[in-house]
């Protein structure tokens, strides 16, 4: 890359920024675990694939736009 072109300026304020860090490294990984908790631990216990289990295979937009009807017509 050219030493003047924006990617490249960009990229070399992110990563100079990143390489100083020394406080804010554990902040980024407390973050990431946090993270990895929210959208893989706790999907599996409190979001289950409700069309599986009420859906047949191959059918499952058909029974979505039924539900969907079904409850606006209420």
């Amino acid at each position: 890359m050219k030493k003047r072109s924006f990617l490249y300026r960009v990229f070399d304020l992110y990563y100079d920024g990143f390489r100083s860090m020394t406080l804010g490294k554990t902040l980024w990984a407390i973050i990431a675990i946090k993270l990895f908790i929210m959208f893989a631990i706790l999907k599996v216990f409190f979001f289950p694939n409700f069309l599986k289990t009420h859906a047949t295979a191959g059918n499952e937009s058909e029974y979505v736009s039924n539900e969907l009807l079904q409850r606006s017509n209420q």
